[in-house]
């Protein structure tokens, strides 16, 4: 290969790179903390129990498939609470810490939408047990804007049902969005807390940090896979 040839393969492979890049709208701050103040919030805690759906905080949740649906406590090897710590969940109404005795939503292997009355450019929710193959979608109408997946979040995506495992995941996009579509390939994707904003907003100071971006790195002190639920 000349130089020329080497220069042009180059630059191919770097516009490459940077149009993969610009393609990505997301910043994310993934932490043991919280939500921002000053947005709207959602608990989920006005739902009933099971797959009927409903509007809570101004957010309308449907589900799809009889394995996703509102729920409480854990059930072995189907959903396990998100574990709240720090008093991240003091501006959803539960200053409490440990697992989440409120009412949260889980994936099962189906999924879970969020429609916003509006567009948004910030979602935050608490992510529970966070696992390599849960998924969250936004979409702006019927386009798919973009997606991120557990590992994006932690790379120890290992089901950690702990005070480690569970994040509370702040994401502002650069493209606005109207529904978010949470799934899982496999048992489940357990959410709850969900905070919105019409605007991109500063997320608080974290405890502990998974670095802004994309290739996000997690820790995990006490890890448990989800088989073992």
């Amino acid at each position: 290969m000349t130089r020329i040839q080497s220069l042009a393969l180059a630059a191919l492979i770097t516009a490459s790179v940077a149009t993969t890049a610009s393609a990505t709208p997301f910043t994310v701050s993934a932490a043991v903390g919280g939500a921002p103040t000053g947005v709207s919030y959602a608990n989920f805690d006005n739902l009933a129990l099971g797959n009927a759906g409903g509007t809570s905080g101004g957010v309308t949740v449907s589900f799809s498939g009889a394995t996703s649906g509102a729920v409480q406590g854990s059930l072995s090897g189907v959903y396990a609470a998100p574990y709240l710590s720090n008093g991240n969940g003091t501006l959803f109404g539960d200053p409490n810490d440990g697992p989440d005795a409120t009412t949260y939503l889980s994936t099962g292997v189906d999924s879970v939408t969020l429609t916003f009355g509006a567009a948004e450019q910030y979602v935050g929710l608490l992510w529970g047990s966070v696992d390599a193959y849960n998924s969250l979608s936004f979409y702006n109408g019927a386009t798919l804007i973009g997606t991120l997946t557990g590992t994006d979040i932690t790379s120890s995506a290992d089901g950690d049902q702990g005070m480690n495992g569970t994040f509370y995941v702040n994401i502002n996009s650069s493209t606005a969005f109207t529904s978010v579509v949470a799934s899982s390939s496999q048992y489940a994707f357990e959410f709850d807390n969900v905070a919105y904003n019409p605007s991109e907003v500063s997320v608080p100071e974290p405890a502990t940090l998974g670095l802004l971006g994309l290739g996000l790195v997690g820790v995990g002190a006490v890890r448990r896979r989800r088989a073992s639920r």
